[in-house]
């Protein structure tokens, strides 16, 4: 009867994607990898372009800044430049377990900085090589089961090409994260930081700026699918054009209004955003660990298996600085849950995504006004309530592209107990239900009366139905109250 169910519900989403068959030959043969199936994996040659462009640029840069002799500039675009290089190596390398394998020109690559092109390499001559020839081991395995028959087991019907493509695809969406987020924002804050500064926009400077902020927003939207991708891991999830442009739009808007705030904030009162950005960045890292000690759980055992209780904490505590970049920026899309296996928390909590954004608004608005009172010469020019303007609706705008995402173009919104419209409807409208009840307890003098002189039969005459009407706004209140009580609960 479950099953029966589950296989209903997926038949109504219609934004999930059914399992696709496999074809039959004409033999009665089942064929293990199709050509036509294998997605072509056009997002690890768009990550690795990325690191590419940001790497090539912010060396054009920092060999312009020595020419000047602008040390402090070079200083923070090279370390900005080679930390998240570094960091994305070591993942690579820990996602493909190269280490006890016998690759040296890969290791070779890796360091020297160029490891996402020789994965980019291996995953398109993959791509060119599936289905031209099949593994000898899994053909001589399908003809023993087919002469049984017993179907093919399911990793067999997807090939060893495709699982080969999708651990570089997943390995390069966390690479993507991690230079977004470590890399590309903080180099982004601190070219446009160093713009408003020298007071002159510079081509290289410039052009760096764009690829960090196509970086930023490309990392988050991977974060907004990878969330949804591992709360609904039992479903084929496939996003439409019309979602995949809401989430743009909200993520750009989101980051680039956050940025600016931070950047004006800095330019008027230079020492005191490194005390925002501290306290950002430490909130959001202890929050998971406070959660932990909440629950007083144990440490997730599946991180891997050949680590100790000291190499899992390592690994825990970089996974939650990643975590809390990503907040200091914009929504992560995911609630760490360090007891989990997958340290994710699956549960979609609203109370918890309205606190955030509600919080970044007001954050947003004191920095901005703050500059505004603080702010030095340089914007005699610029209309500064404008501009103030400006940003204060541009992170609505996010929020509003947010909310329509979730309650329009999410694939799983059919999955959702609330979406945002309830609970939109039954926070705004809780106060004035509860003033209704009240109102309606109270008796009616007025209206006791004429009952009452209207009545020229027996009570027990009448029947229940007919000596009061029901009253059905009082059961519709009692329901929404009842999904006011559930969200709370969650929360």
């Amino acid at each position: 009867m479950c099953e029966v169910a589950m296989e209903e519900q997926e038949r109504e989403i219609s934004d999930i994607e059914p399992q696709e068959q496999p074809s039959v030959a004409e033999n009665g043969v089942m064929m293990v990898v199709n050509h036509s199936q294998v997605h072509a994996p056009l997002s690890v040659v768009f990550a690795t372009l990325l690191y590419l462009a940001e790497f090539i640029t912010g060396a054009v840069l920092c060999s312009m800044y020595h020419k000047t002799d602008d040390n402090i500039w070079m200083g923070f675009t090279i370390t900005f430049m080679l930390v998240p290089a570094v960091l994305i190596q070591l993942t690579l390398t820990f996602i493909h377990r190269d280490l006890g394998r016998d690759r040296p020109l890969v290791l070779l690559m890796h360091l020297l900085l160029l490891g996402p092109v020789i994965r980019c390499l291996e995953a398109v001559v993959v791509y060119y090589k599936a289905g031209k020839k099949e593994e000898p081991y899994v053909t001589i395995s399908r003809k023993i089961h087919l002469k049984k028959g017993q179907g093919l087991p399911m990793e067999w019907e997807i090939g060893q090409s495709e699982r080969t493509l999708a651990a570089h695809r997943n390995a390069f969406k966390r690479t993507a994260v991690i230079q977004a987020f470590l890399g590309s924002t903080p180099q982004l804050t601190l070219q446009l930081y160093a713009t408003i500064q020298e007071k002159y926009f510079q081509p290289a400077r410039l052009t760096l700026m764009i690829i960090t902020l196509i970086s930023i927003t490309y990392g988050a939207l991977v974060c907004s699918v990878l969330a949804i991708q591992i709360r609904y891991d039992d479903y084929k999830v496939r996003l439409r054009p019309a979602a995949y442009l809401c989430m743009i739009v909200w993520r750009g808007l989101e980051i680039a209004t956050r940025i600016t705030a931070l950047v004006l904030f800095s330019t008027a009162l230079t020492y005191w955003v490194i005390l925002v950005g501290l306290v950002n960045l430490l909130f959001f890292f202890f929050l998971p660990w406070a959660e932990f000690w909440h629950k007083k759980g144990s440490l997730a055992e599946d991180v891997e298996k050949n680590f100790s209780k000291l190499g899992t904490t390592i690994v825990l505590c970089m996974f939650t600085l990643l975590y809390a970049c990503i907040n200091v920026f914009c929504w992560s899309a995911v609630q760490l849950d360090l007891t989990h296996k997958e340290l994710i928390e699956r549960k979609q909590r609203w109370v918890r995504l309205a606190l955030y954004y509600c919080g970044r608004f007001v954050e947003n608005f004191l920095l901005i006004t703050l500059w505004y009172f603080y702010k030095s010469d340089f914007y005699e020019y610029v209309c500064a309530p404008l501009l103030v303007v400006q940003l204060l609706i541009g992170y609505s705008l996010a929020v509003l592209f947010m909310l329509l995402f979730y309650q329009f173009c999410h694939p799983c919104r059919r999955l959702f107990k609330y979406n945002v419209h309830d609970c939109l409807h039954c926070v705004c409208c809780y106060k004035r239900r509860e003033r209704d009840k009240q109102r309606k307890s109270q008796p009616s003098y007025s209206t006791t009366g004429t009952m009452e002189m209207g009545l020229e039969e027996p009570l027990e005459l009448l029947g229940a139905q007919n000596s009061e009407p029901p009253d059905l706004t009082r059961q519709l209140g009692e329901r929404e109250t009842a999904i006011l009580d559930d969200i709370m609960e969650a929360a």
